[in-house]
């Protein structure tokens, strides 16, 4: 097994008898970390990746099938930027802008579920594209909440750069007048 282990074990397991020992990750490392799970964050991106599946399913059981496309590409996104984020990809990847393009994820994906979702409950009479709607309008509070999460984080930065920068200018200009008075 790898890595090998770095003290082996010098006498072997009895044949009927099991020892607990360490736990194999296997497939559990690719799974995100339960604090991330239930941070904000976390939340509202399992809840999109849900909302998009769910909504996925409802197109493809009704008659107003060509939207089905939409929710389908949300769903991967949303599970790109989970696993991208629980992952910490945005630390090792820093030539990405990730909070644009997360932003930029879902404004689009909230503006098109909202067009989709008025087109599936006015136009189409079946109960999974009413159902596929109403899920619609679910998801698009939540891309329109994440949203205007990510908007405020980013004004926050932005704002505490300006003022930094502003503080730099200040200190400047208090300086060139100071050796102007002498």
């Amino acid at each position: 097994m790898w890595p090998p282990d770095p003290d082996p074990d010098p006498d072997p397991e009895p044949a009927g008898g099991s020892r607990p020992g360490p736990a194999v990750p296997g497939l559990r490392a690719l799974l995100p970390a339960r604090a991330f799970l239930c941070s904000l964050k976390g939340r509202l991106l399992l809840a999109e990746s849900g909302l998009s599946f769910i909504t996925f399913i409802c197109y493809v059981a009704s008659s107003a099938s060509a939207f089905l496309t939409a929710p389908l590409l949300e769903f991967l996104l949303a599970l790109f930027f989970l696993f991208a984020d629980a992952m910490q990809l945005n630390d090792k990847w820093q030539g990405l802008c990730w909070p644009m393009m997360d932003f930029l994820r879902c404004v689009t994906a909230a503006l098109i579920y909202f067009a989709i979702s008025i087109t599936a409950v006015a136009k189409y009479s079946d109960g999974a594209s009413k159902a596929a709607g109403v899920f619609g309008f679910f998801a698009t509070i939540v891309f329109a909440i994440d949203f205007y999460l990510i908007f405020n984080d980013v004004a926050k930065f932005l704002k505490q750069g300006d003022s930094a920068d502003e503080t730099t200018a200040h200190k400047t200009e208090e300086e060139n007048s100071d050796s102007d008075s002498d």
